[in-house]
């Protein structure tokens, strides 16, 4: 079962000099693709337990659009274990013109990471 949520970095995702993304952001994208995996298998939000690994692999800047896409790969009786990649789809191209913007032939992978939720049993519906 997998999940995917696209979405642009705006302005206000900024948070560093240069227009740089806090990695962060990543991480609350993969938490939102995470509780659409546990509403699809469990029908329930279920908690993010903990992150096993992650990878900061390319810098995110304020304009680009990232793919956030998750797969449940492993089950407990309340676990679900995930992996998780962010990916660079879409760049602004300034150095064309100010509005200027670029699908990429080529996704850039971002960040990747792997965690557990937990969904109680008296919660799981499906």
């Amino acid at each position: 079962m997998k999940s995917t949520i696209r979405l642009r970095m705006g302005s206000n995702d900024a948070h560093y000099g240069g227009n740089l993304v806090d990695g962060a952001k990543m991480l609350k994208l993969f938490g939102d693709v995470a509780t659409e995996l546990l509403i699809k298998n469990d029908g329930d939000e279920g908690l993010f337990k903990a992150y096993d690994n992650i990878e900061f692999l390319a810098p995110v800047y304020a304009g680009d659009y990232i793919e956030a896409v998750g797969e449940i790969v492993g089950f407990g009786n309340t676990s679900r274990q995930m992996v998780f990649e962010a990916r660079k789809v879409i760049v602004p191209r300034g150095d064309i013109n100010e509005s200027a913007a670029e699908f990429l032939a080529k996704p850039i992978v971002v960040c990747k990471a792997s965690g557990t939720c937990v969904v109680p049993k008296d919660k799981q519906r499906l």
